[in-house]
């Protein structure tokens, strides 16, 4: 059975190269990690990012990928992402990005597949990328932070970018960057472990209160860390809009907007895997790996098949069908 992993990084080299020459003018210095690794120090952003060799050569990542079961990857930028950068310097990164995805597939038409980076701090920068990039080869998504420079994704500002996804049919595949409350998160590795999945919360609720999914019926969403804690506040978010003035604009509970998002695998707890298919079914749910990080998972597939009761049918949708129809392969 074929694998797709939705859910995984890469640093381009092209990408880090810009970086290096580029970065100390636009607000950020390059040096290298205690292990020798290319690092970005960004003013304002607490999360100093090193760029490893398994998350830069492609041969490292194919080797990964054959050991643990994984044909398919699609792959993303992380970490500091381009929103930092001035706008003109955010879409010349974004650009290397996606150019470099572009010829990843190409040398590799059957492993690797691109998802499309833009500089949203700039919504018309990012338009014009978007209209480039999508005609490059194996570009199949549009990549997005759960904020823009701390701004909801349910800005207007934002919207045309919506509007452009939704027209050329590409699903918008979101991840954490800079969690909010780093101040009472700095210990224990709380920013990764309680910020990201509550980063998803945050973007899940401002997508359906902020009308974005109403505005655009057609676009997708993938949430990342098995929709945070998105799938498991939809009671509260069904009372608040029951009872809050604030949510008297909803014409719908917040759970019809369930299955407007897929859902990858990384939970690290088989049963939460199940009890999300349960809630919104098993075609809305893909495998991720959050390659290659220590809170992601080696062995994927393994993970999918511990999850209680999965059926082969389920796992089949799971493993490659939803990807493939999310992604229109």
């Amino acid at each position: 059975m074929s694998v797709t992993d939705l859910h995984a990084h890469w640093f381009p080299q092209p990408w880090i190269d810009l970086l290096w020459k580029e970065a100390s003018a636009n607000g950020a210095r390059m040096g290298r990690s205690e292990k020798g690794h290319p690092m970005i120090d960004i003013d304002g952003v607490p999360l100093k990012s090193a760029f490893r060799p398994d998350m830069v050569e492609p041969d490292i990542i194919l080797k990964s990928m054959n050991a643990s079961r994984v044909d398919v990857r699609a792959l993303s930028l992380t970490n500091p992402m381009v929103y930092w950068a001035p706008p003109a310097f955010g879409l010349r990164l974004s650009q290397a990005y996606n150019d470099a995805c572009a010829s990843l597939h190409t040398a590799h038409p059957g492993r690797f597949l691109g998802t499309i980076m833009l500089p949203l701090q700039a919504p018309d920068l990012a338009v014009q990328e978007l209209d480039r990039a999508a005609k490059l080869p194996g570009m199949r998504a549009v990549y997005m932070a759960m904020h823009v420079g701390g701004r909801n994704v349910d800005e207007k500002a934002l919207w045309p970018v919506y509007q452009r996804c939704e027209e050329l049919r590409l699903p918008v595949f979101m991840h954490p960057v800079n969690p909010l409350g780093i101040e009472r998160m700095r210990n224990f590795h709380m920013r990764n472990l309680c910020g990201n999945p509550y980063e998803a919360g945050i973007a899940a609720a401002s997508l359906i209160f902020g009308g974005v999914l109403d505005a655009f019926p057609t676009l997708d969403f993938m949430l990342p860390h098995a929709g945070g804690t998105f799938p498991w506040l939809i009671g509260r978010f069904d009372r608040g809009i029951e009872v809050r003035k604030e949510l008297k604009h909803m014409k719908q509970p917040a759970s019809a907007y369930l299955r407007r998002f897929y859902y990858d695998t990384v939970s690290h707890e088989p049963r939460i895997i199940r009890f999300l298919i349960d809630l919104v079914g098993a075609d809305r749910v893909v495998v991720g790996s959050d390659y290659n990080f220590d809170m992601g998972y080696e062995q994927p597939v393994d993970f999918v098949e511990q999850v209680p009761g999965l059926t082969g049918h389920e796992r089949k949708l799971i493993s490659s069908n939803n990807a493939a129809r999310l992604l229109k392969l």
